[in-house]
C-alpha cells in the first residue's frame, strides 16, 4: 500500500518561501532546514507534508502539477494569502461558476483555492 506523505516543490529561496508556506498553512519544521531542504508538517492535522527543495527549475505555464488547498471561508483565506506575499492568477479560461481562485506564491509556484465551506467532513477516499 502507498500512501502520500510529502509533496516537494522547487525553490529558489529557501527562507522567505519557508516563511510564506509555514504561514500559508500554518506548518511547522518537521526537522531544522538545512541549506537546501526543509520538511514542513502540519501542525495538528493529518494531512500531506510540504518539502521545500532549493533546486533551481524552469518555469513552466500552464504548471503540470498544482496544489488545490480547501478553505472554509474563501474569500478571507485569499485576502491573507495576498497578504503574505502570493498573487491572484487571473485566467481567461477559468468558468464564471469556479469554486477556486488560482493564485502563486512568490517565487511563482501555483496553487488553488477551492470554495469548500463543508470540507471537513471530506474524508478524502470518495472524492466528494
Amino acid at each position: 500500500m502507498l500512501k502520500l506523505v510529502s509533496i516537494v516543490i522547487r525553490v529558489t529561496d529557501l527562507p522567505a518561501q519557508s516563511t510564506f508556506w509555514k504561514a500559508a498553512l500554518d506548518y511547522v519544521e518537521r526537522d531544522p532546514a538545512d541549506d537546501d531542504w526543509v520538511v514542513l508538517k502540519p501542525r495538528d492535522a493529518d494531512a500531506p507534508c510540504i518539502a521545500l527543495d532549493a533546486h533551481h527549475s524552469e518555469r513552466i505555464l500552464p504548471p503540470r502539477i498544482h496544489l488545490d488547498i480547501y478553505a472554509e471561508d474563501q474569500a478571507a483565506e485569499v485576502q491573507r494569502l495576498l497578504a503574505l506575499g502570493a498573487r491572484e492568477v487571473h485566467w481567461d479560461g477559468r468558468p464564471s461558476d469556479a469554486d477556486y481562485v488560482i493564485m502563486e506564491d512568490p517565487e511563482g509556484n501555483r496553487f488553488c483555492i477551492v470554495d469548500r465551506p463543508d470540507w471537513s467532513g471530506w474524508d478524502g477516499a470518495s472524492g466528494e
